[in-house]
């Protein structure tokens, strides 16, 4: 079994209170003992002091401009910041030179080099870009907009995509017949979103190698990547399919690949998750959610849900999101799908 991923409260300061007017001073009654001898003829009274202007209230600090669409490129996504999603990301740029020369220490230039990643063009010297704005606040509201954090795990995935060598897992021949039987890309749902399909009740000799399976499990996601545009859509809705899954099913290497698996996708590929749907679960298998609930972030557990067995239970809680054209029938939709037939429907 193989999971995916998964907002810093901006500080209030308190408003400066206005100053009060200064009050005119009171004097004190003479309280002194006179003797008749020593009064002394009444001098005339003075006019009344002018009471004193009010001090001017002191003005508030104003905080540093937050970027608005006048000043950043938009797109559809971008336009959904909240401004404390601003403030955060503009920080977060600043710090791209210094993440990418921590990532690559090899490269005395990389601070200055562009880099690509999910499609996408980052360049540290010049990151003013909509879809960059995109892929950089998924990395800030995985740790809830702390740019500090968010630069950290940035910089980790940079280290582990080139260690990992992603770029060549993709490219890599996996063995036909075993690992073309575990997922598909097919459809979109209502919103635009990519539907991708995982069928573990097909593993089978998958999980003989686990790092083998770990480098398809990853080409699989970064094919689902490249679906979305990151200019109106930039998550996936998973369905996990447990039909045929067995108590036998659950050996030491399969165990071993879900727990590496949640861990990439927990810590490389944030907030790229809309949905994910587990069915045809057999109850002798719903234990393995609360093994895998403490390595899941909350956020990523309100995305995830267990639905029933068959087409009559999994339709009803999938059709409100997915056209029945687009579900296949399995799923209690009306679409044509056979495994390894992925590229028929995008």
């Amino acid at each position: 079994m193989s999971t995916t991923v998964a907002d810093e409260t901006p500080t209030k300061t308190a408003a400066a209170q206005p100053a009060v007017p200064g009050a005119s001073p009171t004097i004190p009654e003479d309280t002194l003992d006179r003797s008749a001898s020593d009064v002394s003829p009444p001098l005339p009274q003075a006019a009344a002091a002018p009471e004193p202007s009010p001090a001017p209230a002191q003005e508030t600090a104003k905080p540093e401009p937050i970027a608005t669409s006048e000043e950043e490129p938009q797109n559809p996504l971008t336009k959904k910041f909240t401004e404390a999603e601003w403030k955060a990301l503009k920080e977060f740029r600043t710090q791209l030179p210094k993440i990418f020369s921590d990532a690559f220490p090899d490269d005395p230039d990389a601070g200055n080099k562009p880099y690509t990643m999910w499609g996408v063009t980052i360049d540290p010297q010049n990151p003013q870009n909509a879809k960059v704005s995109v892929v950089l606040m998924k990395f800030l509201r995985a740790r809830n907009l702390s740019p500090s954090e968010a630069a950290e795990m940035l910089q980790s995935t940079l280290r582990w995509r080139q260690s990992f060598n992603v770029e060549a897992a993709m490219k890599e021949e996996y063995p036909s017949g075993v690992f073309d039987r575990l997922g598909a890309n097919f459809g979109r749902d209502k919103e635009g979103r990519p539907v991708s399909y995982n069928l573990y009740g097909n593993a089978g000799a998958a999980f003989d190698d686990v790092q083998r399976f770990l480098r398809w499990r990853v080409a699989f996601m970064e094919r689902d990547i490249q679906f979305l545009d990151f200019e109106t859509v930039d998550q996936i809705l998973q369905v996990h399919d447990y039909e045929g899954v067995s108590m036998s099913s659950r050996t030491t290497n399969s165990k071993n690949a879900a727990s590496e698996a949640t861990s990439i996708f927990q810590g490389h590929y944030p907030e790229l998750l809309y949905r994910k749907f587990f069915v045809n679960v057999p109850t002798f298998l719903t234990w393995i959610f609360w093994i895998f609930k403490p390595l899941l972030s909350a956020a990523t557990l309100a995305k995830m849900s267990v639905v029933g067995s068959g087409p009559r239970a999994i339709g009803p809680v999938l059709l409100p999101l997915i056209d029945a054209s687009e579900l296949p029938t399995r799923y209690g939709g009306n679409a044509h799908l056979q495994i390894g037939e992925e590229k028929a429907k995008h």
